[in-house]
């Protein structure tokens, strides 16, 4: 396998991510979303899913009881092991996207839903792309989700947090560039805009791509309400939040301006 960067291991290993998207009301919201728009696009169980990078296995688990065939990949160990335990109907191994020791054409639908945006190299986003397209069955689903360019610039103003110096320092980096270091808070990403998701998707061969806003421009009164009221009431925003993301991506604006950002396309 091939090997990934040390901080971002190191991150996981300590972080829990099995509990981030149930956790808060952005998480769920997050999840509802990513749910929603994955169930538009899938064709019908028990059709077999490649979950890469699948993390802890909180998708996984609604998947397999849809009904699907899961297969997940995660080239963290910690993950590998809750996926087993969170999601039991699936399948759980150590994988790297970039590298995927699978026969081609063997996938209905391929996921790479937390693979992107770990990889701060280009060539290495579009080798995972590409191997995800290899591995799908022609015609067969790719959806690949990546972190708003813009998101970090948002979080830092609902939390009243953009301080003259993040500003000059790496809010502005992350919004001309979309690198982010992972000093603060976080581990190595790579921030995309919507255009440079369905470019990559586009380049690695995806056909028909599309580009969703998962959470929608209300994402970020979700937070403000949670980080100054509490959950319960960042929570009852939930149902509304969701309703403008739908709206939004209907007409096809502001997905910028979602947290997150999911290119669908076809092998």
């Amino acid at each position: 396998m091939t090997s990934i960067d040390e901080r971002i291991s190191d991150f996981y290993t300590e972080y829990d991510e099995a509990s981030r998207l149930h956790a808060t009301a952005t998480g769920r919201l997050e999840f509802e979303r990513t749910r929603e728009l994955l169930r538009r696009r899938l064709p019908p169980p028990p059709a077999r899913v490649l979950d890469v990078g699948g993390g802890p296995g909180t998708h996984a688990r609604w998947l397999t009881e849809d009904g699907y065939e899961v297969l997940l990949l995660d080239p963290v160990p910690k993950h590998v092991e809750q996926a087993r335990a969170h999601a039991p109907g699936c399948s759980a191994e150590l994988g790297d996207a970039r590298d995927l020791a699978l026969p081609s054409h063997s996938f209905d639908a391929v996921l790479l839903l937390g693979p992107l945006y770990h990889l701060s190299d280009r060539v290495d986003r579009l080798r995972a792309l590409r191997e995800a397209r290899r591995v799908a069955a022609p015609g067969g689903l790719v959806a690949a989700a990546g972190i708003s360019r813009y998101s970090l610039m948002q979080d830092y103003t609902v939390s009243a947090g953009l301080s003259p110096e993040l500003m000059a320092g790496e809010v502005t980096q992350v919004v001309r560039t979309g690198s982010y270091d992972g000093s603060r808070g976080f581990t190595v990403v790579h921030f995309h805009t919507a255009a440079e998701l369905a470019q990559e998707a586009g380049e690695a061969g995806l056909s028909g791509v599309s580009v969703h806003g998962i959470e929608g421009p209300g994402w970020a009164y979700v937070v403000a309400a949670g980080r100054f009221a509490d959950q319960e009431a960042a929570g009852a925003l939930l149902a509304d939040a969701i309703a403008t993301a739908r709206l939004a991506d209907e007409h096809g604006v502001f997905a910028d301006a979602s947290a997150h950002v999911l290119a669908i396309g076809t092998a």
